[in-house]
This record gives C-alpha cells, structure tokens and sequence, in this order.
C-alpha cells in the first residue's frame, strides 16, 4: 500500500462513521487505508468538539503550508541568475545551463517568480526579459500566459 494523503471525502467519512461508533480499523478497511494512518488522522485533528472533517482538512492544509521546505535559490544562486538576466539571457536557457554545469536543478518558473519579486521590490530584473509582458501578466493575473 503507497501512501497517499486524505482527500476530503475521507475525512468526512471518517467523521461520519466515528458519529456511528464504528471502529477504527472498520474505517480503515473500509477505505483501504492503514490502521495507524486513521489512528493518526484523528488522533493529529480532533478538536475539543471532537474530529470534524472541515477541521482536519484545516490542520492538514496548515501542516502542508507551514512545513519546512528546501530554499533552491540561495543567494549564491540569485548572483549567478541576476548576472545571466542582466546578459539578457531567458529564464529557461539559465534553468538549463545550470543544470548542465551541475549547479542546481531549477525550473524556470522559479527564476520567472524570482524576477517578479524583484520587480515588486523596485529591480529591474525584468526588463532584460524577452517578452516583459510575460511578467507584467504573471503579476497581474499570477498565471503566466506565454505569448509575446
């Protein structure tokens, strides 16, 4: 069994049955899940109120928002991306080379919402840009449309 997250529908699930009295591992089996993972669900996200799927699917979201997660672009990292732009070079063939010199993996979005936030923080990154409407729409609408 691979481990996958709850989704929603479980969690309600759960809610309703736990109301039943139904016991864990009837939950468990009944949706195909571990013993311990529902223990674990219900001990992490049960309230004063007791466990409300609304709720868990709140603490759950929050755990996964608040959780540490790797920072790629380190300031090291900003140098040699803020000089390649200044050189005009895009966002991909700089995600690309720096894979290829085995520097770090990248996607190109990450450098795109890097020179966004210089943008907002007054740089001028994003007038070495190609095509600077590309940023001037992820800012506005935060989805990036690839037309010049």
């Amino acid at each position: 069994m691979s481990y996958t997250h709850l989704c929603p529908e479980e969690r309600y699930y759960i809610e309703i049955e736990l109301k039943k009295g139904t016991s864990q591992n009837k939950i468990a089996e009944a949706l195909e899940r571990s013993q311990s993972n529902i223990s674990r669900e219900i001990k992490r996200n049960t309230g004063q109120r007791g466990y409300r799927h609304k709720q868990a699917e709140y603490f759950a979201q929050e755990r996964h928002k608040n959780k540490p997660k790797e920072v790629k672009l380190t300031d090291e990292i900003k140098g040699i991306v803020n000089v390649r732009i200044e050189d005009d070079w895009s966002p991909e063939q700089i995600a690309g080379r720096l894979k290829q010199e085995g520097i770090i993996s990248l996607h190109h979005e990450t450098l795109y919402q890097h020179i966004l936030a210089d943008k907002k923080a007054g740089g001028e990154l994003y007038k070495h840009l190609r095509h600077p409407l590309k940023i001037m729409e992820t800012e506005l609408s935060e989805v990036v449309i690839f037309s010049p």
